[in-house]
Order: structure tokens, then sequence, then C-alpha cells
């Protein structure tokens, strides 16, 4: 889930403690990903991370140019240079899309994974929300991904090799949510787009999927939320708590990864909401 524009008025909840990261097994060895939105403590630099564990190299980009640059430093000390590019990437913008997959082919001489993280949320209800509020998300979220995806499979199709796309959808495409119209109309959107995208991709090897996040704690969600909606939003999920940005992370492994390999067009919801 993407954060809302709300700004809270005091501290966030406190839930319930997961489990601790499990380690990698090599999953991923010798592939090379992109992914979008990678910097920071999110679902994308835990998917960042996660993919370096499991031996892959990776071309990370994000709109924020400081922040992709903290956590490009960060990875390459510690699984090495060689295995980390970054590179500002505002998926609005086609020009920097093509560059941020250039990059991938010209530091690893190939591509198998890409990884659709970007997103935009925010919160208005339907009446009150302008057509500025309403294109920008949809620009970020719908077709930012869509850009991406284009970009991954005009290179994948040409490769014989395969290759995974992964897009970052939300249980919010599937419920209603208010506030969210936009926002949900966008990740319902990135849905349908997987499984179009699924079906052409499927004729040259190439497996297109998606994930459904529900609440996916991060420090970036806590400053820009209410207490109370968090509260709320912690209340649907059955552990009694929020996923970690990496349990989101392990899915997109799995799905990226050979485990997965019969699957195409899915959404996978990940998710501890009462049935």
């Amino acid at each position: 889930m993407e954060p809302p524009t709300t700004a809270p008025s005091a501290p966030a909840p406190t839930p319930a403690t997961g489990p601790a990261p499990v380690p990698g097994h090599g999953l991923l060895d010798g592939r090379t990903a992109v992914i979008t939105a990678a910097a920071g403590a999110g679902i994308g630099g835990a998917t960042a991370r996660r993919f370096l564990e499991e031996g892959a190299r990776i071309v990370i980009g994000d709109s924020h140019a400081r922040r992709l640059k903290e956590t490009e430093a960060a990875l390459a000390a510690e699984f090495g240079a060689d295995r980390v590019a970054a590179l500002p990437c505002d998926v609005t913008d086609e020009a920097q899309v093509q560059a941020l997959f250039d990059l991938a082919e010209h530091t690893h001489g190939r591509l198998d994974a890409v990884v659709n993280n970007a997103g935009l949320g925010g919160t208005a209800p339907l009446a009150d929300m302008t057509d500025e509020q309403w294109t920008k998300v949809l620009d970020v979220t719908l077709n930012g991904t869509f850009r991406c995806t284009r970009a991954a499979l005009r290179r994948l199709r040409t490769t014989g090799t395969g290759g995974v796309v992964v897009n970052n959808a939300s249980v919010v495409g599937w419920r209603a949510q208010t506030g969210q119209a936009h926002y949900a109309a966008a990740k319902a959107g990135v849905m349908a787009l997987t499984r179009c995208a699924a079906l052409e991709a499927a004729e040259f090897g190439v497996r297109v999927n998606a994930v459904a996040p529900s609440l996916a704690m991060h420090p970036h969600l806590v400053k820009v939320t209410t207490p109370e909606l968090l509260a709320e939003l912690t209340a649907r999920e059955a552990f009694g708590r929020h996923a970690e940005p990496w349990e989101v992370a392990n899915v997109i492994v799995f799905l990226s990864s050979g485990y997965s390999s019969y699957m195409t067009g899915e959404t996978v919801s990940v998710s501890s909401q009462h049935a």
C-alpha cells in the first residue's frame, strides 16, 4: 500500500511483531533485475535487498535521487559494487524509463526480471477530488507500470531466454475504501494490465504476475498516514499486525524464481486479512 497524503497528528500504533527475515537460498543466482521505486525502507528497497540475498544483480531506480544514491551505496558496500547499479527514474517520463532499462543491459549484459514497484497514493473524497489528483495517481501507479512493462517486454521478447515481470498492485484493487477511488482504480488497472500482458508475453516465454499487499509498514508510511487509519487497517489483519516490507519482497522473489514457473497472469494477495 502506498501512503495517503494526510499527515499524522500523533504517534502511529505499535502492532505485534512479526517473524525474523529468512536467509537467502540462491533462488536468483546469476539473474539481472530492474526494480523501480527501490530507494528507502519500503517494499522496493526490501525487494532490492532480497534479490541480492538470493544472488541477483540489480539495477534500481527511484524519483528520489538522494535516497537512491544512499541506497545504492549501502547495498554496494554490503553486496559488492559490481552487483548494484542505480539511476534516478521518474516512471512518468518515458526517456527516463528507457535509460533505466538501457543501464541494466549495458552494465550486466542481460535482463531477466523486472519489478514494477513505483506507485503513488493519496486520500480524497471522490466528490472533492481534482483532475490533477486523479491524473497524478493514475500516471505514476498505472501508466508508470505500463511504461515499464512495455520496456521490459520489448527487450525480453528478443532474448529467447524467457524472463519475468512482477507488478505491485494492492488489495484496494479488489475492495472498496473511502477516499481511495483514484488509487483503487489505478491498482485494479495494474491487475488487468498484468493479466493482458501475461497472455501476450506467454508466446515468448515471459511470465507476468502481480502481488497485492494489504498493509506493509515502513517509515515513510508512518509519517504521512494518520494513527487512526493505521489502527483501522491493522485491525483488519488476522495476525493483528502489519506486514514487514521484506515479507512482501519474499513473495516477489517467489514469483521471480523458478518455483513459480507455471504461474502467469496471477495476482497474489500478500495479506492476513480476515476471510
